[in-house]
């Protein structure tokens, strides 16, 4: 009886764990969830409503639809007219590619409750699912009129401005994330790596700036301090550059301490050629796009 009751603690508290913090671990969520309703279901209380929704998430993922039927059927009936249920309703139809379905739904869902963001979003991973990027531009740009504090929506608003290489757009998505975020390392390091990617005197300036405070607020973030170091060799190579000197400085600084990290992760790994490529690998992978417009 002890080793039961252990089980399924350990079940629970691990299915919390997935549901509270990403990644989904879906295939997980499938093996554990499924077996924690069939065995411990009547032991769940409440929470074993969370734990449906969170098995019929994970089954959509996996295309598993007689598993997300079955969820969905058992949540249909507890909870009838629900919205939270219609939207998985709505879920399990893009799931089968019925995206007319899907938006019929999540219309439904706005005009009752406008103030929801979540049917807003799901029509736009529509679009984006479907690669109508402009729609989902267009979309997103409206959706962000109304919930104007939805950082996830800025943040992939901006990705799909990059991925139209509209980057002054992408920029201004970064700045204002960055105002509603001032403390975020990312967000500096994301939106310097537009500017060096825009190219120009004043771009790469304003990069090297960037990659400067992602710096100050997170000294072991890699991919800002190699980006320093490209802006400010780039700069110091570039004959409208007024400050060349400083740039040098820069670049010398930034190439030293890149030196100083892979000679300490070189004697963490006691010489290891396997680990000391893979340091190799992992600094290839932070190649910026070469910036554009810059005068030769």
């Amino acid at each position: 009886m002890a080793d039961e009751i252990l089980d399924l603690e350990v079940a629970r508290n691990k299915m919390k764990e997935w549901r509270d913090e990403p990644p989904r671990n879906s295939e997980e969520v499938i093996e554990l969830g499924e077996s924690l309703i069939v065995e411990h279901g009547s032991k769940l209380g409440d929470e074993l409503w969370s734990v449906y929704e969170q098995v019929l998430i994970a089954a959509l993922d996996f295309g598993k639809t007689d598993l997300a039927s079955m969820c969905l059927k058992a949540l249909s009936s507890q909870f009838p007219g629900s919205l939270r249920v219609k939207r998985l309703i709505a879920m399990k139809h893009e799931a089968l590619n019925q995206f007319d379905k899907a938006t019929e739904i999540y219309d439904d869902m706005i005009a009752k409750e406008p103030s929801n963001s979540t049917p807003y979003k799901r029509k736009i991973s529509i679009l984006i699912g479907q690669n109508k990027i402009s729609e989902a531009v267009k979309s997103l740009t409206d959706y962000l009129k109304r919930f104007m504090s939805d950082h996830e929506a800025w943040s992939e608003l901006t990705d799909l401005y990059i991925s139209q290489q509209e980057f002054t757009k992408a920029a201004f998505c970064m700045e204002e994330l960055i105002i509603s975020n001032p403390h975020n390392h990312l967000y500096y390091q994301k939106y310097a790596e537009i500017l060096y990617t825009m190219g120009t005197v004043d771009n790469l300036e304003k990069s090297r700036s960037n990659f400067a405070q992602a710096l100050r607020l997170d000294n072991n973030n890699m991919r800002a301090l190699y980006g320093f170091f490209m802006a400010a060799s780039n700069l110091a190579n570039m004959p409208k550059t007024k400050n060349k000197k400083e740039n040098m400085k820069y670049a010398s600084w930034a190439a030293s301490r890149i030196m100083e990290k892979y000679q300490a992760a070189t004697k963490k790994d006691d010489g290891d050629d396997g680990n000391i490529s893979s340091i190799g690998n992992i600094l290839d992978s932070l190649q910026l796009t070469a910036p554009s417009n810059v005068p030769q």
